[in-house]
């Protein structure tokens, strides 16, 4: 089960993740990043404190947007993940393709630093 909810904070997009994403909930989070790409954010924050579990299906949702990413010079940066989450991220690599803080205050400075 997952909740995703999304608000608006010092011009970034804010997705905050309640519960799992699985292969029929990494729609959802699909959708939310879709939904942030197309009303023209260029700074993507992602709260990651209250995911507990994700699969391939919801790390090949991020996997899916780093070229689109590039294109449309949008920055994303997850937070606050468990170290069981973490882990998932660097055992397949992703934490060396994508952008990923401790927690909200440096992943704020890291997109800073990421929008040129």
């Amino acid at each position: 089960m997952i909740h995703i909810k999304r608000l608006q904070e010092d011009g970034a997009d804010v997705i905050a993740i309640i519960g799992e994403i699985d292969a029929s909930s990494s729609i959802e989070l699909d959708l939310a990043i879709a939904k942030s790409v197309g009303e023209g954010y260029e700074k993507i924050l992602v709260d990651c404190s209250a995911l507990e579990y994700i699969s391939s299906a919801g790390l090949g949702v991020f996997m899916s947007y780093i070229d689109e990413f590039k294109d449309k010079k949008i920055a994303m940066v997850l937070y606050g993940m468990s170290d069981k989450v973490a882990n998932t991220f660097q055992i397949l690599g992703l934490d060396e393709l994508l952008h990923i803080a401790k927690d909200k205050s440096e992943a704020k400075a890291m997109i800073n630093e990421l929008q040129v």
